[in-house]
C-alpha cells in the first residue's frame, strides 16, 4: 500500500487516512496511485463494513499538487498519465482517485477539516456521508486555474444542490465553511470532531447487516439515474435477494431474542 494513504481496519471499519501532511495532503501521482489503490483493494473485501475517509494533519486535502501539474497531459517519469482511461472503464485515472470510492460496494464517510479544494472536495463530495468542521473551508477551486471541476465534481455536484447552486460555485470558486457547506448541502453534519463521529457512524453501521447495508448503496445510488418504473423494480428484485437469506433471517432473530445480530460476511456476488 502507498505511503500517501494509511489504512488501518478494526471489526470491520477502515480507516483511510490521506497521508502528506506536510503538503496539506496535496494531490502528487503517489498520491493519485495510493487513492486509486485503496479504494480498489477494499472495494474487495467482503469482511468491509464501512469506510471512514481523513486527511492527516491540518487539512483534508489542498487539491492538485501544481508541481505534478505537466502529468495531466504529459507522462511522467514513471510512465502515469492522468488522462489515462483503461479499457472499458467509466473514469480516467486522475477520475477514479474520487470515482473509485462511489464503487466500494459499502458506505464510506468523509470527515473533513481544514481545507477541501478542487480534488481534495471532489473526492470527499464521492463519500456517501459527510462530517466538516464549522470552520473548514471548502471550494470549487478549479476556475482560478481557468479549469473545470474534472475528477467526478460535475457528476457528484449536480446530485447534492441545485443547478444555480453548482453552477455559482463552479464559476466562482468561492471558499465556503462547513456550516454554510452543509446549508447548501455539500455536507452532511457539522462537527468539531468530524473523524470521531465518522468512526462511530461507521461503527454503527457495521453492526447492521452488511447485505443489507450493501443493497442500499447499490439501491439508492443507482436511483440517482433511473426512471420511477425502473427504481421501482430494481427496489423489489433486490429486496428478493435479501429476503430469507441467513442474514435476513439473523437480524429478525436477533430483534425477536433481543441480543446482538452476528452476521456473516456477503456473498462474493454483492
Amino acid at each position: 500500500m502507498s505511503e500517501r494513504v494509511i489504512v488501518n481496519i478494526d471489526d470491520g471499519v477502515a480507516d483511510v487516512c490521506l497521508n502528506r501532511p506536510d503538503k496539506l495532503n496535496a494531490l502528487d501521482i503517489p498520491m493519485f496511485d495510493g487513492l486509486v489503490e485503496t479504494g480498489r483493494k477494499l472495494a474487495g473485501d467482503r469482511a468491509l463494513r464501512a469506510v471512514v475517509l481523513s486527511g492527516e494533519g491540518r487539512a483534508f486535502c489542498a487539491g492538485l499538487d501544481f508541481g505534478s501539474f505537466a502529468a495531466l497531459t504529459d507522462q511522467n517519469a514513471s510512465g502515469r498519465n492522468l488522462l489515462d482511461r483503461e479499457d472499458g472503464a467509466t473514469a480516467n485515472y486522475a477520475q477514479m482517485a474520487a470515482h473509485v470510492w462511489t464503487q466500494i460496494p459499502v458506505p464510506v464517510i468523509a470527515a473533513v477539516h481544514g481545507v477541501a479544494f478542487g480534488g481534495g472536495l471532489q473526492i470527499a463530495l464521492a463519500a456517501d456521508i459527510r462530517f466538516v468542521t464549522s470552520d473548514a473551508q471548502l471550494s470549487v477551486m478549479e476556475i482560478k486555474w481557468g479549469l473545470i471541476p474534472d475528477m467526478t465534481g460535475t457528476q457528484t455536484l449536480r446530485h447534492l444542490v441545485r443547478l444555480d447552486v453548482a453552477k455559482e460555485l463552479t464559476f466562482t470558486g468561492r471558499v465556503m465553511s462547513g456550516k454554510q457547506a452543509v446549508e447548501l448541502g455539500l455536507a452532511t453534519h457539522v462537527s468539531e470532531r468530524p473523524h470521531d463521529e465518522a468512526k462511530t457512524l461507521a461503527r454503527e453501521i457495521a453492526e447492521k447487516s452488511p447485505d443489507a447495508i450493501r443493497a442500499g448503496k447499490l439501491l439508492l445510488n443507482a436511483s440517482r439515474l433511473t426512471s420511477v418504473e425502473e427504481g421501482l423494480r430494481l427496489e423489489e428484485s433486490i429486496q428478493l435477494t435479501l429476503i430469507g437469506k441467513p442474514n435476513q433471517i439473523e437480524a429478525v432473530q436477533a430483534n425477536l431474542e433481543k441480543r446482538a445480530p452476528v452476521f456473516k460476511d456477503p456473498e462474493p456476488d454483492r
